[in-house]
């Protein structure tokens, strides 16, 4: 499975030491995560991190083009509902996204337990089924 993860800067530490908790899990699966994020992931966690940008630079924008095209099966995003964000137009976006994907989304860390201890049940099995079911086809090209 692929697994994006967000935290705003207040979140950080908490997103990290979720990460650790639960290695043994994230290291089976595909990470994804927005810059300063992915790189404390990496560097205090040792869990293979694919990095992109960070979230005001496009890297909220980034992982939602990964979830319209279907090819994200799980976003925890660890935001800070107290502080106004610059970028809160990308954010709202991929949260709605979200939703419109029908993508398991989990913006504090009692929902992000669930649903990492449900994947670790195999409970996401029903993703597979939707990725082939709304797989990407090229056209062909026409005959002359």
């Amino acid at each position: 499975m692929k697994i994006a993860l967000i935290a705003h800067d207040s979140k950080k530490n908490e997103m990290v030491n979720f990460v650790i908790a639960y290695k043994h899990i994230f290291e089976k699966h595909d990470i994804y995560a927005t810059g300063t994020t992915g790189s404390r992931i990496m560097m205090e966690s040792k869990v293979t991190v694919n990095r992109l940008k960070s979230g005001p630079l496009g890297g909220d924008q980034q992982i939602g083009s990964m979830v319209a095209s279907n090819e994200i099966d799980l976003v925890i995003f660890l935001r800070d509902p107290l502080v106004a964000q610059p970028h809160e137009p990308d954010i709202t976006a991929l949260l709605r996204l979200c939703d419109v994907q029908c993508i398991p989304l989990a913006t504090n860390i009692a929902t992000a337990e669930l649903l990492i201890k449900s994947m670790e049940r195999a409970d996401f099995a029903w993703r597979d089924i939707v990725k082939e079911k709304y797989k990407y086809v090229a056209p062909t090209g026409t005959e002359g």
